[in-house]
């Protein structure tokens, strides 16, 4: 018996975590040039509440993560739902703005977190694991909503002028939360393997492109895929060695 290191695993931990910061980087920054440009501030890219209409291009299921060879492939769907998640935050913002109800709601992120882990178990899921991304989700679409709020705040001619209706905005999410329970659940060998961050990292930023997020939406999607890798714990320096 003898007590060795576990280079390799190291090696890949050093290269996730440089490939968090990797990408954190990339979307910050590839929002800046939209940001410099923009139109009118309150609306990055498609306008969400025009009119009051939804406009979130989704689905109610995810896309086939077999679609796409590898551990890349296994992630872009869990990547292009969680953009998509994340652009619903204007539309919340928007119908709560003026409406004296508060960003922070927890009944209904108790009822997000419950009904999420039971479709996790229904499709062969991890419920702990799809839990934690759902928190980071939930996270996420509040820090837009802030940042919107102090917006409109400081520019109120910049405020949506037509409220949307919650219920359907809900409605909408937990259309798209139904498809992301699948994506972390087919994904769940790609989540779990070592260089994770490094597949995730492309695949984030094609989401990030698609959807146009400027740059509270960038900081924003860093959170909400802060728990999309689950790293297996490392061997400790004196783990023994047959």
């Amino acid at each position: 018996m003898r007590a060795v290191r576990d280079v390799p695993r190291s090696r890949a931990v050093l290269i996730g975590a440089l490939a968090v910061l990797a990408l954190a980087a990339v979307l910050v920054l590839a929002a800046a040039p939209r940001a410099a440009t923009a139109a009118p501030a309150h609306d990055p890219g498609p306008t969400p509440f025009a009119s009051g209409a939804l406009v979130v291009e989704t689905s109610d299921h995810a896309p086939p993560a077999l679609a796409w060879a590898g551990p890349r492939g296994a992630l872009r769907p869990l990547a292009e739902l969680s953009a998509r998640r994340l652009r619903t935050a204007d539309l919340v913002a928007a119908a709560k703005w003026g409406t004296g109800q508060p960003i922070d709601d927890p009944e209904r992120e108790r009822q997000v977190l419950t009904a999420v882990a039971r479709q996790a178990g229904e499709v062969g899921g991890d419920p702990v694991a799809t839990v934690a991304v759902f928190r980071d989700q939930i996270e996420a679409n509040k820090l837009v909503q802030r940042a919107l709020y102090r917006r409109w705040r400081a520019a109120p001619d910049q405020a949506p002028t037509e409220r949307p209706d919650l219920a359907r905005v809900r409605a909408e999410i937990n259309r798209i939360n139904g498809g992301l329970v699948r994506a972390v659940a087919a994904s769940e060998p790609a989540r779990t393997a070592w260089l994770c961050p490094v597949a995730l990292l492309p695949e984030a930023a094609r989401a990030h492109r698609d959807q146009a997020l400027d740059g509270p939406h960038g900081v924003a999607f860093v959170r909400a895929l802060r728990s999309v890798c689950a790293l297996p714990p490392i061997a400790s320096a004196g783990t023994l060695a047959p």
